[in-house]
């Protein structure tokens, strides 16, 4: 009779991340959880709009105004492909980044790379972006607002974690985005 070898059982629970990127809607509180959770974590905070606009020279609204919003889509996606590139990195992502097909295909699938959803209601957004309508003119046109949030809405889902984040404070979202990536 042969002897029976066993192999050690195999861990079914994925490597910790690497790098978080945090994506939703405007006002879902990427720019206030992401230096936040950076900090507990020890590693590096970047908003992608805020390398864009360092590298360019100008504004957001001067990149869309000046190529539209195709050309900046394809800019944001090379900054986005570049920066996840990196380790112990915290991401915020514009709003609409996940609207490109080839930047939401990277994001679900580059290894080490763990895409969160803060998850806010259209009321939420409104509330917390009150008084930013001169930086955010979309904010006035409520038709065109509503529209955006339910298109984005099911991109952004399908992000490895979604986190309603209406009712929590910016330490409550880090110590949620900490426990479903395994970090807390």
């Amino acid at each position: 009779m042969k002897p029976h070898s066993q192999s050690a059982p195999q861990s079914t629970s994925p490597a910790p991340p690497r790098r978080i990127v945090l994506t939703g809607f405007m006002g879902s509180g990427k720019s206030t959880v992401g230096p936040l959770l950076a900090a507990r974590l020890g590693w590096s905070f970047l908003d992608v709009d805020d390398v864009i606009e360092a590298e360019a020279g100008v504004t957001i609204a001067e990149l869309f105004v000046r190529h539209g919003e195709s050309p900046f889509r394809e800019r944001e996606h090379v900054a986005i492909a570049r920066l996840t590139a990196g380790d112990g990195l915290v991401l915020a992502l514009g709003g609409g980044a996940i609207e490109h097909v080839a930047t939401r295909n990277l994001l679900l699938t580059a290894p080490g790379t763990l895409l969160v959803h803060l998850e806010v209601e259209l009321a939420t957004t409104l509330a917390r972006c009150r008084g930013t309508e001169h930086l955010r003119p979309i904010l006035a046109d409520q038709a065109n607002l509503a529209s955006r949030y339910g298109r984005r809405l099911p991109l952004y889902r399908m992000a490895h974690v979604s986190i309603a984040v209406d009712a929590l404070t910016p330490q409550q979202a880090v110590d949620a985005i900490l426990q479903a990536a395994r970090l807390g």
